[in-house]
């Protein structure tokens, strides 16, 4: 491709709104842009998504193209590819940016064998390397015992961003942009599958994903009655509870809560880690928090050697005394 003077950022939609990593890869893009002088731009796909839009020049965007379609009321990889496709060949961007979420992870790939590229997935850090001007991509590996930097030698530079790993902009609704509505036909957009359901995963409280304080248990809580003790602790701490891997297989709490590689990534503030040992394909899960906590009664566990602050006792001992003392400084 020539003529690469954009950076374009694909912004997802959640209960009608810009979903909140969507606000982060515009605030990433339009620092790349910035440093490289060129144009952010937006795309965004969907049904009935009138003032979207300017809620994405209010994060940052400079054109925001939209697709304002019936068939795109749900997202389904075959219609939203060939949009993507017929829009980046358009556009001609040099970098491409997407969340490191269920869509992101689905469609991204799907683009760069398209367009015969390559693709960086979950990135923590985006910078521009000074003389080459390229994109240096970093992203955990091994299970995140290891970051690596890749660099992608064709354009569009695809990446997808892990959510809370960038910081979007502050929102300011007296930034001006252009908005581009871009009519498909619906031939064109077609596609073989038909979703017959829908269902909605219920949360009570604050979503795993968007909680700042996660409260995560493993294998040593025990059963499901472990586990309403840290609900208990997180309902202080106005966060949520989530779970290793064999907790859910245990149907000890639900499969939706589980964090890992198999499971969801997470950036929260604060993660305290109960009774699970810390193997790799979990913490490549949460190793992007900011502080980790860690009660485990084996000092050889793997969590203590992430974990900023551990205590090394049966959990069952500490958390209640733990969750008082908490309960009391809340309230204060």
């Amino acid at each position: 491709m020539t003529n690469n003077k954009s950076v374009l950022v694909y912004c997802e939609i959640m209960n009608g709104k810009l979903a909140s990593i969507s606000t982060e890869l515009l605030g990433t893009g339009q620092r790349l842009a910035a440093e490289l002088g060129q144009e952010l731009s937006a795309v965004i796909i969907g049904y009935e998504i009138e003032g979207l839009a300017q809620e994405a020049i209010a994060y940052g965007a400079q054109k925001v193209y939209v697709v304002n379609n019936p068939l795109f009321k749900d997202y389904m990889t075959e219609s939203y590819l060939k949009v993507m496709e017929k829009i980046i060949q358009q556009l001609t961007p040099g970098i491409l940016l997407f969340g490191q979420t269920s869509v992101g992870r689905d469609l991204a790939p799907w683009l760069a064998f398209r367009l015969n590229t390559g693709v960086s997935m979950d990135c923590m850090a985006l910078t521009i390397e000074p003389s080459s001007k390229r994109v240096l991509m970093t992203k955990p590996v091994y299970g995140g015992n290891a970051q690596a930097v890749q660099v992608c030698e064709n354009d569009p530079q695809i990446a997808t961003i892990r959510p809370k790993a960038m910081v979007p902009l502050t929102k300011d609704a007296s930034r001006t942009g252009e908005i581009i509505n871009i009519e498909e036909d619906s031939e064109l957009i077609s596609t073989k599958i038909k979703i017959l359901d829908r269902r909605i995963e219920t949360t009570v409280g604050v979503k795993l994903e968007d909680a700042r304080v996660v409260i995560c248990g493993g294998r040593g809580i025990g059963g499901a009655e472990g586990f309403k003790q840290l609900a208990d602790l997180s309902n202080v701490l106005k966060g949520a509870v989530g779970a290793s891997r064999p907790p859910c297989d245990n149907k000890w709490i639900s499969d939706s809560q589980q964090i890992g590689i198999t499971g969801k990534i997470i950036s929260p503030d604060l993660y305290l880690a109960i009774g699970l040992s810390g193997s790799s394909q979990h913490l490549s899960g949460c190793a992007s928090a900011k502080t980790i906590g860690a009660i485990n009664k084996d000092p050889e566990a793997n969590i203590f050697k992430v974990a900023d602050y551990g205590i090394v006792a049966d959990w069952n001992t500490v958390l209640p005394a733990f969750t008082a003392k908490i309960t009391e400084l809340v309230g204060q």
